[in-house]
C-alpha cells in the first residue's frame, strides 16, 4: 500500500471509531439510525480530514499562527459540526461537540503515531 492511500484508509476508520466511542462514552451524543448510517458518518468525517482538512489548514494558516494553533480545534469542532448537521448525530451542546472532537482528534493522533 501507497503511503498516501494508507493515510486514507486511517482517517476513515479514525472517523468511524471517533464517532462510535462519542456515541458510547460522551453524555449528550446520540446516533439515531442504522449502524450502516454511523459508518457512512465515520466514512464521510474521514474523507473529510483527509481531502479538506489540509485545504482548510492552509486557508487558515495565519489564524493558526496568530492562535499558537488553537485555531485548529476550531476547523475541528466545525468538521464535527457539519457531520452532525449531515447525519442523525445528536449532539446537545457545546460540551458534548468538544469532547467529541477531542476524541477524534485524540484517535487521529495515536493512528498517525503508528
Amino acid at each position: 500500500m501507497t503511503g498516501k492511500f494508507r493515510k486514507l484508509i486511517l482517517q476513515v476508520t479514525v472517523g468511524i471509531l471517533g464517532i462510535w466511542l462519542a456515541t458510547e462514552l460522551v453524555t449528550g451524543v446520540t446516533f439515531i439510525g442504522p449502524r450502516k448510517t454511523l459508518l457512512i458518518a465515520g466514512l464521510i468525517l474521514g474523507l473529510i480530514n483527509f481531502f479538506i482538512k489540509p485545504i482548510l489548514n492552509l486557508v487558515t494558516l495565519p489564524l493558526r499562527i496568530i492562535t499558537f494553533g488553537l485555531f485548529s480545534l476550531a476547523i475541528n469542532i466545525g468538521i464535527v459540526w457539519l457531520i452532525e448537521i449531515l447525519f442523525p448525530l445528536d449532539i446537545a451542546g457545546l460540551y458534548p461537540l468538544f469532547w467529541t472532537t477531542i476524541i477524534v482528534w485524540a484517535l487521529s493522533l495515536i493512528a498517525s503515531r503508528i
